[in-house]
Order: structure tokens, then C-alpha cells, then sequence
């Protein structure tokens, strides 16, 4: 066996050291390379390169025109053309004549004349508050209102209406520009203040205010017409321009149931007495009884329609028929058409008469004191006895008094169509109070107006049967044909007979022993009735003044005319002394107007009083 061997020392070997790598350095940062010149552009390059950018740029604008002008003149060139014209063109407003208002003669009561609008086209006035300085003084206006209607931003609009031709070609020599004037007509009423309250007026621009000239605007103002004018920028028109006119069509002109001279004489009748009595006011009313034919309707103190801002509003309107009083007596008509109509009492009947009565807490009396007497029926009616009217009104109960009432037209509106009309004041039976049965059927406690009243009567003299009131006769055409208006609605009141022995029992009034014998008309028989009732205080609470009326029909036998006076506080306050001697001068001279002959037959001796 070998034995182990002994290692070797060894010496060690030194090593020499890896010779290092030099690190790598970093290059010294380069100088920028001198920039070569750049080379000299050539000029007659750049001028070429030039005009070419231009020539671009122009043919492009060219192409962009081109286009737009193809639209223009292909696309839209009608549109353009007609925006430009519009922008010419001027509209004038050509005024219509207004028909005119006539008489039941055909005689004017309210009518055209020659005139001229003055106009103005704002957009060429220079000078606004200049111009307007400069018209005032021709037009009548204020400064502010003219110097405001120039500021307008329109193309029209009218200065003055209705001015004088002489005045208008004054306003034309001023020469003020945008200022024009145009041919029109001015309303006139050439009677003045002749039957205002039925006619009415017209405002500065024409149009209808009151009365017919307001009720029937529509027809009587016809249809404007239209001038298209196409004018240069300085206003002139130009010759070969648009033109268009479409004419304007003239209003209608009305005939009324009026007629003149009987109008003319009931107001100055009316105005005479309202005068000598002091009254406050006072109304006449003449009807046809046959067709309901208002022939006149005057109202006194009135106006005129020619100045109508000179008078107090209150005077404008038509009291006749918008205003109500409690009728009073004139009432008891009613009450008594009644009784006879459901057989209760005739006309010759025995009626007591106490010295007063009592209605829940009020004791009535009649207008003079008495003791018990006998009347009869005819001879309460004749003496308009209060108390022998409640006293067969108490018989006959409310609801008959209410229903008679209604059929001689209380309470409802006549259905003349007036503006203002008023329906009156008619309480239905279940809203009586405890002293209505009172009351009521000696007319105080109900209100009419006095056309409604002069109907009821009206009805007694045509039969019984109430005809529908009318104011307008008819319509004129353009060839100056009457076309009659619609025909009047009837309603049967009472019987013929009943409405003959209420006539009968009238006719008593106006005799020696009733209460009105002023009222009596030489050659013709007359039936009416006086009223003098209480007037209610303005706040409605209890009475203050009297109204005085008197209503009645000649001639009795053969019934033409129905005329009613109604005087407003008058001195003395009886009817039979104030307003009956008025009656029979209008009705007198109605009568004669009309050519109406007595009948010749006297009027029947009717009993009033039980020995």
C-alpha cells in the first residue's frame, strides 16, 4: 500500500494586474458648422412666384362673385326685386263716404260734405316737433300730440280728419315734407241740434259715438279703400311705378221713422214749458199707434252734434228711453185694463171709496181729502183715485197685477235697439214687499221709461195689441230705392173690447169732471191719463220732487197718435196743469202735420159718481 503523498507547497505566483482600459473620453463639444451662405434668390423668380399667389387669389374673389351673382340675379332675384319695390311702395287709406241720416221724408238730418285728410308719411319728415309747430295753428291740435303722431315709426298716418278743403291747400303751400293732404268728407248735421238724443254724433275719426249714428255704425261708416303708391326716395311718385287703388265702398244711409217738422216743434213745445215750469228736464214722445213709428222724440236741455265736447256727456244720451221714473198714475191704466180683461169690474161699476186705506203698516190716500163716496169704475180711473185703485188691485191679487204688468211691456226693453235702452225696474211678485199691493198699482214702486210707458198706451189705442217701437224706416241703396225695415213684432195685450172700454173710460179724463181738461183738443176727441208721481232720491232712499206727466191718443174714436210729456220737477208738480197743455199743443199740431181730420163724432157723457 502506497502511502499518501505529501502535498507540494507551492509558491504563489503574483499576478500582475490587468492593465486597465483608458476610459473613453468625451469629444469636445462641436463648434456650430459655419452656416453656408444661402444662395441669391432670384428676383425674377420670386416676382413670377408672386403673381401667381395673386392671380389665385383673384380668380378665386372672381369665382366666389360669379356664384354669388348667379344666385342673385338666377335664384333669387325675385325675391330682391320684390323687397325693394315694398320698400318703394306707400299705402294710403282711402276713406269711405259715410252714409247720410234722413227723415221719413227723405230730408237730411245728418250728412256729408267736402273735406280733406291731412296726412303724413313719418319717415320723411325732416324735422318732427318743426312740422308740428308749423300745423298746429291749421289743425286744431296741440303741438304734443302732432310732434308724437310724426315720430311714428310707419309710413302713415293721418294729422287731421274732416278739415276744410280752403284750410288743407294752406297746409299744402308750406310745402313741409312727408306732409300730404287727401279728397274725404266731413259730417255735418245741418238742422244743429234737431232730434240729437235720436240722432247722435260722430268722433274726430268718424266714427259712430251715439244715438243711430252709433246703433247703426256698421252700415252707415261702409268699407275703407286702399291707394298703393311706389315713390322715390324724396316721396315723389314714380310714373312708371306700381299703382293699385281699390276703391272704398260709401256707407248705407238710413231713413228714419222721424219726422222733421213734428220733431222741431215737440222740442221747442218742450224747451218753452221746461223753461217757464223750472222743470230740470223734460221728454215728449209721438208715436204712430198703428206701426209703432217713432215720429218724434225730444229731450230737453239736449246738445249739438256738430260741437257735442261743448256740452256736459250727461246731455249726449237719450233720456227717453235710457232713463226711469215711477210713472205714477199714468199706471192705473194698467190696473184697470185688468180688471175689465178677467171680468172683475165694468166700466160702470160702483166702486166705494173710503176715506183712505191701509196697506200693512202705510196708510194711502187719494190727493184730495173726502169721505166715503161712491165712484164708479170709469170715475176712480177719471179722478185717479189711489185708493179705489188699491182697493180693486187687492181684488184682483199680485200675480194678476204682475202679469198685465208684463203684457203691456214693463219690466223688458221695447226692442227698438237703441243704444242705452233701459229695461226698466219691475219686481217679481215673490219680491214684493208688505206695502207693494200699494204701491205698485198706482205706479210708484216700479220704474219705465217714457217710450215704454207711451207703448202700453199705444196698445189701448190700436186695439189691444202692443207693436214693437221703431226709429228706422228703412235703408237707401245706391240707386236710391227704399228697402223697408224688418216689419214690427205684435203682441196681443188685452182684447179689442177690453182695450175699447179703456179708451172710453180715458176719454172721461179729459172731460169736464176729470183731471185733465187742459189736455182737450178742439174738434177731436181725446183719451189719456195724468201722472204726478214721486221721485226717488238719487241714493235711492226714500222721495224727493215730483215728475209731472200726461200721455194720451187722439183721435179717441179712430186712434192715430199716441204723445206722452214727461216734465222733471216741474212748478206746479201736477201733470194735468204742466204737462196736459203741452199734450194738446203737440198733439194739435202732430195732428195737422198729418192731415189727419177729425172724426166729427162727439165723445160719450160717461157717469163718474153715485149720487
Amino acid at each position: 500500500m502506497t502511502a499518501p503523498r505529501k502535498p507540494v507547497a507551492r509558491k504563489p505566483v503574483a499576478r500582475k494586474p490587468a492593465a486597465r482600459k483608458p476610459a473613453a473620453r468625451k469629444p469636445p463639444p462641436r463648434k456650430p458648422a459655419a452656416r453656408r451662405p444661402a444662395p441669391r434668390p432670384n428676383a425674377r423668380a420670386d416676382t413670377g412666384r408672386r403673381l401667381v399667389h395673386a392671380l389665385f387669389a383673384i380668380a378665386f374673389v372672381l369665382v366666389l362673385l360669379a356664384g354669388r351673382l348667379v344666385q342673385l340675379q338666377g335664384f333669387e332675384s325675385t325675391t330682391y326685386a320684390a323687397k325693394a319695390e315694398q320698400q318703394r311702395l306707400r299705402k294710403v287709406e282711402l276713406a269711405a263716404t259715410r252714409g247720410s241720416i234722413l227723415d221719413r221724408d227723405g230730408r237730411p238730418l245728418a250728412m256729408n260734405v267736402d273735406a280733406r285728410a291731412v296726412y303724413a308719411d313719418p319717415k320723411l319728415v325732416i324735422d318732427p316737433a318743426g312740422t308740428a309747430a308749423t300745423l298746429a295753428p291749421f289743425l286744431k291740435a296741440t303741438v304734443k300730440d302732432l310732434t308724437e303722431r310724426l315720430s311714428r315709426k310707419s309710413r302713415f298716418v293721418y294729422l287731421a280728419r274732416g278739415v276744410d278743403p280752403e284750410t288743407a291747400r294752406t297746409v299744402m303751400k308750406a310745402a313741409l315734407p312727408g306732409v300730404g293732404a287727401l279728397p274725404e268728407s266731413r259730417r255735418v248735421y245741418p238742422n244743429n241740434g234737431l232730434g240729437a238724443a235720436v240722432i247722435g254724433f260722430v268722433g274726430r275719426e268718424g266714427d259712430g259715438l251715439g244715438g243711430i249714428e252709433y246703433a247703426l255704425d256698421r252700415d252707415l261708416a261702409g268699407k275703407p279703400g286702399e291707394e298703393l303708391v311706389e315713390e322715390d326716395t324724396q316721396g315723389r311718385q314714380i310714373p312708371a311705378g306700381s299703382h293699385r287703388v281699390d276703391p272704398p265702398v260709401a256707407g248705407v244711409s238710413q231713413v228714419l221713422t222721424i219726422d222733421r217738422d213734428i220733431q222741431w216743434f215737440a222740442e221747442k213745445t218742450l224747451a218753452e214749458q221746461v223753461a217757464k215750469t223750472h222743470a230740470k228736464s223734460g221728454q215728449i214722445v209721438v208715436m204712430d199707434v198703428k206701426t209703432g213709428e217713432i215720429l218724434a222724440l225730444a229731450v230737453a236741455p239736449s246738445f249739438d252734434p256738430n260741437a257735442p265736447a261743448k256740452s256736459p256727456a250727461s246731455l249726449r244720451g237719450n233720456p227717453a228711453l235710457s232713463t226711469v221714473y215711477e210713472p205714477g198714475s199714468v199706471n192705473k191704466v194698467i190696473t184697470a185694463a185688468a180688471a175689465l180683461e178677467t171680468g172683475l169690474l165694468r166700466p160702470d161699476t160702483p166702486v166705494v171709496v173710503p176715506p183712505s186705506i191701509r196697506v200693512a203698516d202705510k196708510t194711502f190716500t187719494d190727493a184730495h181729502a173726502h169721505g166715503t163716496e161712491t165712484l164708479t169704475f170709469t170715475g176712480v180711473l177719471a179722478e185717479s183715485s189711489n185708493i179705489g185703485t188699491i182697493g180693486i188691485a187687492q181684488r184682483l191679487g199680485k200675480d194678476r197685477i204682475y202679469e198685465y204688468l208684463r203684457r203691456f211691456g214693463l219690466g223688458e226693453r221695447t226692442g227698438i235697439k237703441f243704444p242705452g235702452e233701459s229695461p226698466g225696474l219691475l219686481p217679481h211678485p215673490e219680491d214684493w214687499w208688505g206695502t207693494a199691493m200699494g204701491t205698485i198699482p198706482i205706479g210708484q214702486g216700479v220704474a219705465a221709461t217714457s217710450l215704454q210707458v207711451a207703448s202700453a198706451y199705444a196698445a189701448v189705442a190700436n186695439g189691444g195689441v202692443r207693436v214693437q217701437p221703431s226709429l228706422i224706416k228703412g235703408s237707401l241703396d245706391n240707386t236710391g230705392r227704399l228697402h223697408p225695415a224688418a216689419a214690427p213684432k205684435k203682441v196681443r195685450a188685452v182684447s179689442a173690447k177690453t182695450a175699447s172700454e179703456v179708451t172710453t173710460m180715458l176719454e172721461a179724463v179729459v172731460s169736464k169732471g176729470g183731471t185733465a181738461p187742459m189736455a182737450a183738443i178742439d174738434g177731436y176727441r181725446v183719451a189719456g191719463k195724468t201722472g204726478t208721481a214721486r221721485k226717488v232720491r238719487p241714493d235711492g232712499r226714500g222721495y224727493a220732487g215730483y215728475v209731472a206727466s200726461f200721455v194720451g191718443f187722439a183721435p179717441a174714436d179712430a186712434p192715430r197718435l199716441v204723445v206722452e210729456v214727461v216734465l222733471d220737477e216741474p212748478v206746479p208738480i201736477f201733470g194735468g196743469l204742466v204737462a196736459a197743455p203741452v199734450f194738446r199743443t203737440v198733439m194739435g199740431f202732430s195732428l195737422g202735420a198729418l192731415h189727419v181730420p177729425p172724426t166729427g163724432r162727439p165723445s160719450p157723457v160717461s157717469r163718474l159718481r153715485f149720487p
